[in-house]
């Protein structure tokens, strides 16, 4: 009886897991899909952000009038917050650009959220379908009147970098972006006389700023923006 109750030995350190072993820890995302989460700067009312959102290729191409009509109704949603303001916008082929002022960190959040949410549900209808339409979005805060008007001919200017200025013979003839909030954009240098809009056209809403960066800031330390000026890289 003894010998059959004989207690088993167990070599432990042959059932290890973890801990400071060659391999040992969460494998690495595949090279060109890795994101780093970093944590996100403090944002103040007085320090407009610059926001990108890039959707799905699912999605296809936000260019069209379907697209263009859901992005501008989830844009008009978020008027009504009182510590958030979308105060220009552009859409490109596969990504939206917001220069917005929030009160802070937490308002930021809560508004971009409110957008996303409004424009993937409507995007999905328009393009008949489910599932994920934004992926994870970037920030830059403003904290200079050169970054702030980098950014602002950055967002309404976008397509000139992108060359959606020349996909067709109405875009070679507008001379402001009909995708962007640049209809309503006051700081041109020279306002285009005919803005070559096409009938029925509803520019995307827009919030007057109200940071000192956006209003005097940057007016008063540069140039106004020329209708043909091409952004730079990402601020």
């Amino acid at each position: 009886m003894a010998r059959a109750m004989r207690q088993l030995d167990f070599d432990l350190r042959r059932e290890k897991r973890g801990g400071n072993r060659k391999g040992a820890g969460r494998k690495p995302a595949r090279p060109g899909r890795s994101i780093v989460h970093a944590r996100r700067p403090d944002v103040t009312r007085h320090q407009p952000v610059h926001v990108s959102l890039r959707v799905c290729k699912e999605v296809g191409r936000l260019r069209r009038r379907a697209a263009y009509a859901a992005v501008r109704a989830a844009i008009a949603v978020c008027i009504g917050r009182p510590d958030f303001r979308i105060v220009q916008s552009s859409i490109q082929g596969n990504h939206i650009h917001l220069l917005v002022e929030a009160d802070d960190k937490r308002a930021l959040t809560r508004g971009v959220r409110a957008f996303m949410i409004s424009a993937a549900r409507r995007l999905n209808r328009a393009v008949g379908r489910q599932g994920p339409v934004f992926e994870r979005y970037h920030m830059t805060v403003v904290r200079t009147p050169r970054q702030a008007r980098h950014a602002l001919a950055y967002v309404i200017n976008n397509w000139r970098r992108h060359r959606e200025h020349l996909a067709g013979p109405k875009q070679r003839r507008a001379p402001v972006d009909p995708y962007s909030s640049g209809p309503r954009f006051d700081g041109w240098r020279q306002p285009p006389a005919r803005l070559d809009l096409p009938a029925g056209y509803k520019p995307l809403p827009v919030l007057q700023a109200r940071s000192w960066l956006l209003t005097v800031g940057w007016r008063k330390h540069h140039p106004l923006i020329d209708v043909r000026e091409v952004p730079g890289p990402a601020p």
